[in-house]
């Protein structure tokens, strides 16, 4: 392909449009809200069904510790975000962008019905499996919008908002639906769900190819080629870095240590066999340092002579950009370490520490606004896919169709639950409704800051992060004070946890969705896929921390409270965006020019 018809295709691409954008965006959209639907769906069950109990439950599950949950969560969390580094490299190089996309949603597939059977086996190959997938998936669905959108950056922000608009849409429905089945009928109904759509959303990406033309296509010499004229143009090109034998010993080494600490945790709480040194042949202070988490620091300061190293290479603008995306990189995994609670830690609070029992009035109001913030969504986008449809029919109608079936089982799962509830005399709310709340208020949302990003009043990247880790930190703080003085075995009032999802929302709205973009603007096109893996490495970090410290909330509420347990992630977070702030002159010119 030339870099002429590169062009042409890009502005083909743009003739279509739902909402102002192309309506391939809303392909890609759809795509990511099937894969959002399964991953969360299963996501907001698993720390709930390990850590059940046993016995004296209608719906017994593993009756695991929150400590050996936590561990397995945070370390198959953390590798979902490491994946996508190599999957980005295989798109990048060989692949291209759609087929990584179709190759990792068919393995994700396959994980989610693996899960479904519920035994020990199937459990970890599912998990693995998913892993893998997501390597594919992640990075390159995100790439094909960058592509996109080349040459367009002041649409950027506004694309990736309402991308991450159908994440969290997914993330919604798929937490409701595949929750609710798996708390009221069984853990395998919501495992199972998972997949149905998982399998139904690769479908429908996949028919869609005559939509995308050349965009996300296998690599192409002469487009890199175009791509290195004009950066030339821009004054950011660089030579070309290929990895040195030392970079290659640092990049083994690291990754090596990464993987075996992350296998390691959860292995030796659960089977108490060991990866890793128990202790290492040095202390500092006296004190024997855990193995552990000696060699984790080991590898961390390889990875970070790799980076260092690497850097220092390119010239100078670039330089600057890629260290700017690494500072950001850096308060990502602060803010993901206390945002990723909300699968660990507040899954356990909520259904050991909230009153989720109505009676009377106060279920029939719940009921009523349950309703609502079921049936308002999911007719909004309904209406999307009711304006892709009229877009894109005669294109595309076999993807039409399996977006209609999609829509058809969610519309009649919604019913029969509303139903289900109204009917019944006591209503008792699933621990998973409240996860719900992230992605309703996102949808709620999305579309204010995504006209604030692209309005006069757009603020800088720094302080967009000190935004987003403050309300972050302040939701922390609400938990901490509703939660403070109550005698064991009380229950919160789950006003409390609403209002701080709320606060939650808000502050992921302000950094998350506009990592992915600041990304895309700072690094140059050849190495976008790979940076958005380095990008997922932060926060795969920041998930692997969550988990660690969200296993610990029984410890911590033992021999403390609550309150003290909810106000680390208050002070840590609001530090944080404090210090982000002072930065902001620091990161404003390593961006040179870059909003």
């Amino acid at each position: 392909m030339s870099a002429q018809s590169s062009t042409v295709d890009q502005n083909d691409f743009f003739k279509s449009k739902v909402l102002g954008h192309p309506a391939g965006l809303f392909v890609l959209f759809f795509t990511e809200m099937w894969e959002r639907f399964s991953f969360y769906g299963m996501r907001v069950l698993l720390v709930n069904f390990l850590t059940m109990a046993i016995v004296g439950v209608d719906n017994p599950g593993w009756g695991w510790s929150a400590e050996n949950a936590g561990a397995l969560f945070g370390t198959y969390a953390g590798l979902l975000y490491l994946t996508p580094i190599l999957g980005g490299l295989i798109a990048d190089k060989l692949t291209g962008y759609r087929w990584a996309v179709i190759i990792g949603a068919a393995i994700m597939t396959l994980g989610h019905a693996s899960m479904a059977l519920e035994t020990e086996i199937s459990l970890y190959f599912g998990l693995g499996l998913l892993v893998v997938g997501t390597g594919f998936f992640k990075p390159n669905i995100t790439s094909i919008i960058s592509e996109m959108y080349e040459g367009k950056p002041d649409k950027k922000d506004g694309a990736y908002t309402i991308f991450y608009m159908g994440v969290n849409a997914g993330a919604f429905f798929g937490m409701m639906l595949c929750g609710y089945l798996a708390e009221k009928i069984g853990w395998s109904w919501g495992f199972g769900l998972a997949g149905i759509f998982m399998l139904l959303g690769t479908l429908q990406f996949w028919l869609a190819k005559p939509l995308f033309g050349k965009i996300g296509g296998v690599p192409d010499k002469d487009l890199e080629a175009k791509h290195l004229k004009e950066e030339e143009a821009t004054g950011v090109a660089h030579k070309p870095n290929p990895f040195t034998l030392f970079d290659k010993i640092l990049v083994v080494a690291s990754a090596g240590i990464g993987f075996a600490y992350l296998i390691n945790d959860p292995l030796s709480r659960i089977a108490d066999l060991n990866l890793l040194p128990v202790v290492m042949p040095f202390d500092f202070g006296g004190e024997p340092l855990s193995g552990p988490i000696g060699m984790a620091l080991i590898g961390l300061v390889l990875f970070l002579v790799l980076v260092i190293s690497r850097i220092s290479r390119y010239t100078k603008i670039v330089r600057d950009r890629l260290i700017a995306v690494i500072i950001f990189a850096v308060f990502t995994v602060f803010f993901f370490m206390a945002f990723e609670q909300g699968a660990s830690s507040l899954i356990i609070f909520a259904r050991d520490n909230v009153d989720r029992i109505l009676t009377g009035n106060s279920a029939n109001i719940f009921n009523i606004v349950n309703a609502l913030l079921t049936v308002v969504p999911l007719a909004i986008i309904t209406w999307v896919l009711y304006l892709l449809w009229k877009q894109t029919f005669a294109r595309i109608p076999g993807s039409n169709i399996i977006l209609g079936i999609c829509f058809s089982g969610i519309w009649g799962l919604v019913i029969w639950m509303l139903v289900r509830e109204f009917s019944a005399d006591t209503t008792e709310i699933t621990v998973s409704w409240f996860s719900i709340l992230n992605s309703f208020f996102i949808i709620v949302f999305a579309s204010f800051f995504s006209k604030w990003w692209e309005s006069k009043y757009n603020p800088s990247a720094a302080f967009k992060y000190c935004f987003g880790l403050i309300l972050l930190g302040l939701g922390f703080g609400l938990l901490a004070v509703g939660s403070s003085g109550i005698a064991e075995g009380a229950k919160v009032s789950m006003i409390w946890l609403i209002l701080a999802y709320l606060l939650h929302t808000l502050g992921e709205l302000c950094l998350s969705p506009l990592g992915l973009s600041y990304v895309s603007k700072l690094v140059p096109a050849r190495m976008i896929a790979f940076m958005f893996g380095m990008w997922y490495l932060a926060i795969a970090i920041g998930n692997k921390l969550a988990g660690s410290l969200g296993g610990m909330i029984e410890q911590v509420t033992q021999e403390y409270d609550l309150s003290t347990f909810f106000l680390i992630f208050t002070i840590v977070p609001i530090a944080g965006g404090i210090l982000v702030a002072l930065l902001n002159p620091i990161l404003k010119k390593l961006m040179h020019g870059i909003r």
